[in-house]
C-alpha cells in the first residue's frame, strides 16, 4: 500500500497542527569572526542566546579560567568540510594563542563558547 494510508486504502489525517514551541528551529552555524549573538523566545517567555559568529573561547589553564583568542579552525571531526568554512561546532579543534583547543560545549545553543587544551 501507498505511505500514509491505511491497510483499507482510506487515509490517515493528523490530529493536530505543531505549535510554535513544537517545531524545529534552524541550524545556525557559528562562524568564526566579531562576536555577534542573537536572542530566541522559547517556552515559557524565556530567551535562549545563540552564537552567530565568535573570536574568543574560554579555556581553563592551570586551574584558571582564560578568555583566548581564537586564530583558526584546525579541524571538524563530524565534517572536514566544516573547518573550511571556519565553522564550530561542539568536538572542533581550534587554534589558540596557548595551543590546540578543542570545543567541548555545543556553541549555536548556548551563548559562549568552552574548550579544553589538546596536548
Amino acid at each position: 500500500m501507498k505511505f500514509g494510508r491505511k491497510i483499507t486504502g482510506g487515509k490517515y489525517t493528523k490530529q493536530k497542527k505543531k505549535k510554535k514551541h513544537e517545531r524545529a528551529g534552524q541550524k545556525t552555524p557559528v562562524k568564526l569572526g566579531e562576536d555577534k549573538k542573537k536572542k530566541t523566545r522559547v517556552t515559557g517567555g524565556n530567551e535562549k542566546v545563540s552564537l552567530l559568529k565568535v573570536n574568543t573561547i574560554n579555556v581553563k589553564v592551570k586551574d584558571k579560567n582564560q578568555k583566548l583568542k581564537i586564530k583558526n579552525v584546525v579541524e571538524t571531526p563530524s565534517n572536514r568540510f566544516l573547518a573550511r568554512q571556519n565553522i564550530i561546532t561542539k568536538g572542533t579543534i581550534v587554534e589558540t594563542e596557548a595551543g590546540r583547543v578543542r570545543v567541548t560545549n555545543r556553541p549555536s545553543q548556548e551563548g559562549n563558547l568552552n574548550g579544553i587544551l589538546v596536548e
